[in-house]
C-alpha cells in the first residue's frame, strides 16, 4: 500500500497547474443511512498507508484518539475517523493512513482505501451547509469524480485542532500590537474554519485590520474589485490592502495560482503575498518562491506569522 504514494517532488509539479491528487477512502457503511460514503485527503499530506499495527492505549485519551503506535522509533498518535465523524458502522477500521501536517505526524484509522484521483481545484467546491453541519464541520469541500461519485474532502486541520493536536489560546501570548497597526489591512484566504480563526486571532493581537475569504477564487474576485475601484479613483490598491495571506490548498483556485495572478497583474503586482500552509516540504516552499511569493509561513505557528507580517509591513514603511 505504501507504493500508492509517489515522491513529494513529483507531486509538487501539480501545484502550479491548479490540480491536486486525492487519496480516496471510506469509513464503512453507515448503520443509519445504509450508505458507504467516499472521503478524500490530499496525497501531499499522506506519508504511507499500511495495515493497522498494534495500538497502545493510554488512560484519559480524548474521544476518537485510540492510542499510539511505534513507527520506526517515533510514537505516532492514532485517530479513529469513524468516531470523529460519529459514524456507526459494523466494519471496524483496518487501514492506517500516516499523515504529516505542519511537521506533526499522526495516523488516521479508516475502513478501506480506494484509489488516487487527480482533480482540478475548479472541480472542488464548498460543501452544502447541511452536509457540513451533519458531519460537524469536518468536511471542507466536495468534488464530483469522472464516474459521478461524490467525494468529501476532510478538513483535517479541524480534526487535529479538536483532538488537541495544534494549539490553544496560550500560543498567542507575547504577540503585541505593531506600530501604526490601524493603517494596515490584510486580506487572507483559507478554506479551513480552524485556520481562519487562528489567522484572525493573530491579526487581532497585532491590531491589524483584516478581511477573510474561503478560497483563492473569492480572494481574486475581491482583489480585482478593489483594484478596479482604486484605479477609478486614482489610488493604488495598497491604500486598501497591505498584504495578501493565502493558504496553498483551496477549492476552485489554489494559493499558487492566486499568487501567480496577483504578481502578473500590474495593478497589484507590488502587493506582498505570504503563503500560509501546512505543506512544509522544501519543494513546496521553493514552488512558492518560484511563483513570486514574498514569504512562506507554516500554519499554526502564530509567532512566526506575526514576525513575518511585522517584517513585511516595516519594509513597506521604509519604502514609502
Amino acid at each position: 500500500m505504501a507504493s500508492l504514494i509517489d515522491s513529494i517532488d513529483e507531486r509538487t509539479k501539480l501545484a502550479g497547474t491548479n490540480h491536486l491528487e486525492v487519496l480516496l477512502f471510506s469509513l464503512g457503511t453507515n448503520d443509519e443511512t445504509g450508505r458507504n460514503e467516499l472521503f478524500g485527503i490530499n496525497v501531499f499530506k499522506v506519508r504511507e498507508v499500511l495495515n493497522v499495527p498494534e495500538i497502545t492505549s493510554a488512560p484519559e485519551m480524548p474521544e476518537g484518539i485510540e492510542g499510539f503506535v511505534s513507527l520506526r522509533g517515533d510514537m505516532v498518535p492514532i485517530i479513529n475517523l469513524q468516531k470523529f465523524c460519529k459514524l456507526n458502522a459494523k466494519e471496524k477500521p483496518s487501514i492506517l493512513m500516516i499523515t504529516e501536517y505542519n511537521t506533526h505526524v499522526q495516523g488516521f484509522l479508516v475502513s478501506a482505501v480506494d484509489t488516487i484521483q487527480r482533480l482540478s481545484w475548479q472541480q472542488v467546491k464548498e460543501p452544502p451547509a447541511l452536509l457540513s453541519k451533519r458531519l460537524g464541520g469536518l468536511v471542507t469541500a466536495v468534488a464530483e469524480l469522472s464516474d459521478n461519485r461524490l467525494v468529501m474532502i476532510m478538513d483535517v486541520e479541524k480534526i487535529l485542532a479538536d483532538a488537541g493536536g495544534f494549539y490553544d489560546d496560550s500560543v498567542f501570548e507575547g504577540i503585541d500590537k505593531i506600530e501604526n497597526a490601524g493603517k494596515y489591512k490584510v486580506l487572507f484566504a483559507d478554506d479551513s474554519a480552524v485556520a481562519r480563526k487562528q489567522v484572525a486571532q493573530t491579526l487581532d493581537r497585532l491590531g491589524v485590520h483584516h478581511v477573510s475569504v474561503i478560497n483563492g477564487a473569492e480572494a481574486w474576485k475581491a482583489l480585482d474589485k478593489i483594484a478596479t475601484q482604486c484605479e477609478r479613483e486614482g489610488r493604488k490598491i495598497d491604500s486598501e490592502i497591505s498584504v495578501v495571506l493565502t493558504d496553498v490548498e483551496m477549492p476552485e483556485m489554489d494559493g499558487y495560482v492566486l499568487t501567480q495572478k496577483i504578481k502578473a497583474d500590474p495593478r497589484m503586482a507590488h502587493l506582498p503575498v505570504i503563503m500560509h500552509s501546512s505543506l512544509t516540504a522544501v519543494a513546496n516552499q521553493a514552488m512558492g518562491r518560484g511563483i513570486g511569493s514574498d514569504a512562506y509561513v507554516s500554519k499554526f505557528q502564530p509567532h512566526e506569522l506575526a514576525s513575518t507580517l511585522k517584517q513585511i509591513l516595516n519594509k513597506k514603511v521604509s519604502v514609502n
